[in-house]
């Protein structure tokens, strides 16, 4: 079967739902400029999108460019249900824009760094759009609570790489109570983050910066929790969790508070200092979690850097019989790795669940301890498939380093099958 005549011979309803998976302003615009016709796919349009740098060729300056254009095809779309913005433009005019499409925009994405130093709150009109369910902001400056009132549909929170003051932040979350996904990322801020939402069921909360900031998370539904930069943390509901990570990059964890993690399957803990006691504590919560990975440098409550207590190996694995993937950092291994601990080990125990482990040894000290717990690992692991031992961050400046590194290897050999080398 022969078809000629391209798209002139469609019908104009195909063709004019050809045009509107169209989102891009620059692709909207090159149709526009081939058929006259083609301009009224326009109106029918239900998402625009403006990349950064889209008008930086533009005759005038971008920023003027960009408002003309947004302005022209905003009040043209009269679906348009996703309004995603990248490059520079005027804040003063985003109310027009928003409350042109009020009753029918669904999603918003602005990334407003330009219009950072603009103090005269117009990101307050997005408010006005009752309906939308999602909204994603890039770069804004916000000291105080947006007055948005109650917006009862949004489900997807997302905010990146903004300064964010402790009011603007519980402000924000509170005036959308039915999120799903709430999404902080990047963000400067200090003091205390309150996050109540019943129906909250992914979090992502990284908060940069020096200051120590605590979180207060109350989500019975969450099931994947990431959080970063906090050093004091409170968890109410975890029933049905299934992914947690906690991290500091800089600084230390004093304080972490939750219940029981029945439905726990990957836990990780990470940062340069953690208090014992946060790190026991969130362990003896997450005796059912299939899928560990501890790297944390040093304890200690205070600014004294210190090493891990010791671990008895039998009881940790007792405590977390589920156990099938296992990533153990130097100081965490150092803690596993003692004459007390190896000592209590019989014929009798086992290690049930544990399939993967991957070993990262940053010192040749205690280096007989450390290759007998490597060996009781793979001896009492009935299910192990691979072991991998990561020696590439080793410090070498100890004698014994060259005879370590020769042990393991000879390790490696016997159990060439299970064991090897990164």
């Amino acid at each position: 079967m022969e078809f000629d005549g391209g798209m002139d011979a469609l019908p104009d309803g195909v063709v004019q739902h050809i045009l509107s998976q169209l989102s891009s302003a620059r692709d909207v615009a090159a149709c526009a400029a081939v058929a006259r016709c083609w301009r009224g796919c326009v109106p029918y349009l239900p998402s625009l999108y403006f990349p950064r740098g889209a008008f930086d060729a533009a005759l005038g300056g971008a920023a003027a460019a960009a408002d003309d254009a947004i302005g022209r095809m905003v009040a043209a779309a009269e679906r348009l249900e996703e309004l995603v913005i990248y490059c520079p433009f005027s804040a003063s005019l985003l109310p027009g824009w928003v409350a042109a499409r009020a009753a029918t925009l669904r999603v918003l994405e602005l990334r407003v760094d330009s219009a950072a130093a603009d103090k005269s709150g117009h990101l307050d009109c997005i408010g006005a759009a009752a309906g939308l369910e999602e909204i994603r902001l890039w770069g804004l400056t916000m000291s105080r609570p947006l007055a948005w009132g109650r917006m009862e549909r949004i489900r997807v929170l997302e905010v990146v790489g903004a300064t964010l003051g402790e009011a603007a932040v519980n402000g924000a979350v509170a005036a959308c109570p039915n999120l799903t996904d709430l999404a902080l990322l990047g963000c400067d801020c200090a003091g205390e983050a309150v996050v109540s939402l019943p129906l909250l069921e992914r979090c992502r909360l990284d908060f940069v910066g020096g200051g120590n900031c605590s979180l207060r998370l109350a989500a019975p539904c969450v099931e994947s929790l990431e959080v970063q930069g906090f050093s004091w943390i409170s968890l109410q509901g975890g029933d049905r969790l299934k992914h947690l990570t906690i991290s500091k990059n800089t600084g230390t964890v004093y304080h972490v508070e939750m219940g029981k993690l029945p439905e726990l399957d990957q836990l990780s803990l990470r940062g340069v200092q953690w208090s014992w006691g946060a790190i026991s504590s969130v362990l003896q919560c997450a005796s059912e979690v299939k899928h560990l990975v501890m790297k944390v440098e040093f304890c200690g409550d205070f600014d004294t850097l210190q090493p891990f207590p010791e671990i008895d190996l039998a009881q940790f694995f007792n405590s977390h019989p589920k156990l099938c993937k296992f990533e153990i950092h130097g100081a965490m291994f150092a803690a596993l790795c003692h004459k007390n601990s190896l000592k209590n080990l019989d014929s009798r125990f086992v290690i049930p669940c544990l399939e993967q482990v991957l070993v990262t040894v940053r010192s040749p000290l205690n280096a007989e301890q450390k290759l007998s717990t490597l060996e009781s690992l793979v001896r009492h692991s009935v299910r192990l498939r691979r072991m991998i031992i990561r020696i590439s961050q080793m410090k070498n400046c100890h004698e014994a380093a060259d005879d370590f590194f020769e042990e393991i290897c000879k390790f490696t050999y016997m159990n060439s099958d299970r064991v090897c080398i990164e």
